[in-house]
């Protein structure tokens, strides 16, 4: 007996363009045209949470220090961030995206896969759905969207960055291989600039020479990752859409190209990772009540400390505040540190309105 032919999924990640500059620059006519960057005061040690396109032209982009933004672009606008309505516009936006389809995946406030294997409307084309849902936000909302289409969800996310912004683009399932083949691995979603540096010392520049190794090869080089570096290579990449996805904890990290030996570059490292995490948090509409600092040494030791309050918090300087708490209980101050990180969990996620927030990586 003949078994059924394997469903191609049709995956798209829609991803909106600057979305809380654009907000801006939407609501205020003034802005138009300008270099816009979204965020607090240089003289408050503010972080850009978004950047216009105009302003990225200079070399501003999110997570970067406001003073730093100020000196690449002298001219830069800065506009305080309004939470309360990116959240009421991705709202709208998301339902839209529920008139095709129940499977959806918000990552953040901004951008959120959509199964439509089946959908709503009967639709065999994923292209025509991305497309009326682009004309629909451009439409109800005066705001442009960026879509991928393929079929998983690695892909659909490449995609969507592509040509940006009011991008449209498809990766079908007979080009998919090929298109990784000549991807460049710093372009890979999931591999930031320390694991690029590490695969480029080992002679790995395109998804056609991390295709050259076997599994067992790069689980030895990258760990238990290396299975995911396996399988992702090849277009594998069965995730499916979850539309009930909800933050356990929500943190930051970072690993140093040199080793950070003193105090004082530790600490400016974890109020950089801190300012991120109240970003995201603020993002998401959430605080949360534990905070945990993670240590790892020069010499690969790992280490956690997490302390839980009674009251929930979500500002930097909260966090600041027990993560130096944190840090008399490591041997921070008597041993080189290669990655520090941040994380609060014991989030506040029974709100009815709760948005989501990609844990991991974000995806200008």
């Amino acid at each position: 007996m003949a078994l059924p032919p394997v469903q191609i999924r049709k995956i798209i990640h829609v991803d909106m363009d600057a979305f809380f500059a654009s907000v801006e620059q939407r609501d205020n006519p003034d802005l138009r045209g300008k270099p816009v960057g979204v965020g607090g005061s240089p003289s408050q040690r503010g972080v850009i949470a978004a950047a216009s396109y105009e302003a990225r032209q200079f070399g501003v982009h999110s997570a970067m220090p406001s003073r730093t933004a100020v000196q690449r672009c002298p001219h830069l606008v800065l506009v305080r961030p309004r939470f309360d309505v990116y959240r009421d516009v991705s709202e709208q936006i998301r339902e839209i995206f529920f008139r095709y389809t129940d499977l959806v995946e918000p990552l953040s406030l901004d951008e959120a896969y959509l199964d439509v294997t089946e959908n709503k409307r009967g639709m065999p084309s994923a292209t025509l759905i991305a497309r009326e849902i682009k004309e629909s936000i451009q439409k109800e909302t005066n705001l442009t969207a960026s879509a991928g289409i393929s079929i998983n969800k690695f892909l659909a996310k490449t995609a969507s960055g592509i040509n940006k912004p009011d991008g449209l683009t498809l990766i079908p399932p007979e080009k998919a291989e090929a298109f990784i083949e000549k991807l460049a691995i710093e372009d890979f979603y999931g591999i930031g600039k320390v694991t690029a540096q590490k695969m480029h010392s080992y002679g790995i520049y395109s998804g056609a020479d991390l295709k050259k190794l076997s599994e067992v090869e790069l689980i030895k080089k990258f760990g238990k990752t290396g299975s995911y570096y396996f399988r992702i290579v090849r277009a594998i990449d069965d995730r499916p859409v979850e539309p009930n996805r909800i933050p356990k904890s929500i943190g930051a990290e970072e690993s140093f190209a040199e080793d950070l030996a003193d105090r004082y570059s530790m600490v400016a490292a974890l109020e950089e990772l801190a300012q991120t995490v109240e970003r995201r948090l603020d993002k998401s509409g959430t605080g949360g009540r534990t905070v945990t600092l993670k240590v790892k040494y020069g010499d690969y030791q790992q280490v956690t400390r997490s302390k839980t309050l009674t009251e929930s918090i979500k500002s930097a300087q909260d966090i600041m505040k027990v993560v130096q708490t944190l840090m008399t209980s490591t041997e921070i101050e008597q041993r080189n540190v290669r990655l520090l990180g941040v994380q609060v969990s014991s989030l506040d996620c029974d709100r009815e309105e709760q948005d989501y927030v990609q844990l991991t990586i974000e995806f200008a």
